[in-house]
């Protein structure tokens, strides 16, 4: 799976983390769930070439739409903004669900706090700049997991850990339901290596902490091909 770089000549805590929010458009397709994806553009430094949700980071006018200094209300602002200017997508601040927030690992070049919401998208038109974003698709959310598991498309890690959660439901009602009536999700995650094999590990894991990845414990833990991903949770029931 092609990843952002790691760091060179940065030390880690010279590495600012900058709050960001993403947005996870789903429509209720003939069958599926389906849920939109934007390509970014190959030359980009974080998840170039990758397949994402709408999102970016937190600018001071989010702030002032929610008039406030919390990060979390801006962050509604943000993905509500970033929906408009990446994909022309009108959507609602108050129609957004809370579903995760990650933030991007040490040793990466960039890092980001991120919120992800998922929103019922009206349907309508979607338009992209053709500069940063370079294509978009309507993926039901199964052949997007699967699209991504036999490597036919690139999902940044959370995206791909996003869907695995939607999958389970086949109206965009029911998922948005179930998603309430769930704490959000989480992620811290550490990068673990093991011989030429690369892990996102989260905090329940015990490997977390010690960086032992055959210590005794139920494992949350994402392997990170050349291409897809092995995500492992025994920690979630039901994940």
């Amino acid at each position: 799976m092609v990843t952002d770089s790691l760091t060179e000549g940065v030390a880690h805590e010279d590495v600012p983390i900058r709050p960001a929010a993403t947005v996870i458009p789903l429509r209720d397709g003939r069958d599926s769930i389906e849920v939109l994806v934007l390509r970014r553009d190959n030359n980009l430094a974080f998840h170039g070439g990758s397949w994402v949700f709408p999102g970016g980071r937190i600018d001071p006018g989010d702030f002032q739409a929610a008039a406030s200094d919390d990060v979390a209300a801006a962050a509604r602002h943000a993905a509500v903004r970033e929906a408009k200017e990446e994909a022309d997508l009108n959507i609602a601040a108050p129609d957004l669900v809370s579903l995760s927030h990650w933030t991007t690992p040490i040793g990466r070049n960039r890092r980001f706090s991120t919120w992800f919401y998922a929103v019922h998208a009206q349907s309508g038109q979607v338009t992209i700049d053709d500069g940063e974003i370079r294509d978009f698709e309507w993926h039901p959310v199964a052949e997007a997991i699967s699209g991504c598991e036999a490597g036919e498309i690139n999902l940044a890690g959370p995206t791909y850990v996003s869907l695995l959660d939607l999958a389970r439901h086949n109206l965009v009602a029911e998922a948005l339901d179930s998603v309430r009536s769930q704490p959000d999700r989480i992620f811290l995650p550490r990068i673990v290596r093991q011989e030429d094999q690369m892990f996102s590990v989260y905090s329940e894991d015990p490997a977390y902490e010690s960086g032992d990845l055959s210590a005794p414990g139920p494992r949350h833990r994402m392997q990170m091909l050349t291409k897809g991903y092995v995500y492992t949770n025994e920690v979630h029931e039901g994940s």
